[in-house]
């Protein structure tokens, strides 16, 4: 006894498949002047604590802790680029 199976009727009158709508860009707001001058600023003072650590300039000479608040800046620096748009 053999099963036969009835087939499916071919629907050629809808397409295969649909084309899905494109997704849109969305807009992204860019940094405003007073963000890029914080980060630049704690930049160049990070960088002049560093400086003025290596001649000695303040009081008591130098310190490691003027050189390390110093790469903290600049770090807070490089964080803060980090959502720079």
């Amino acid at each position: 006894m053999s099963l036969i199976m009835a087939r499916p009727q071919n629907n050629r009158s809808k397409p295969l498949r649909e084309n899905p709508k494109t997704p849109q860009k969305e807009v992204e707001a860019e940094s405003s002047k007073i963000y890029v001058g914080i980060m630049l600023g704690l930049f160049a003072i990070g960088s002049l604590l560093i400086i003025l650590n290596y001649i000695g300039a303040f009081p008591g000479g130098s310190s490691s802790w003027w050189f390390v608040g110093g790469l903290g800046l600049i770090g807070a620096g490089f964080g803060m680029m980090l959502n720079f748009k």
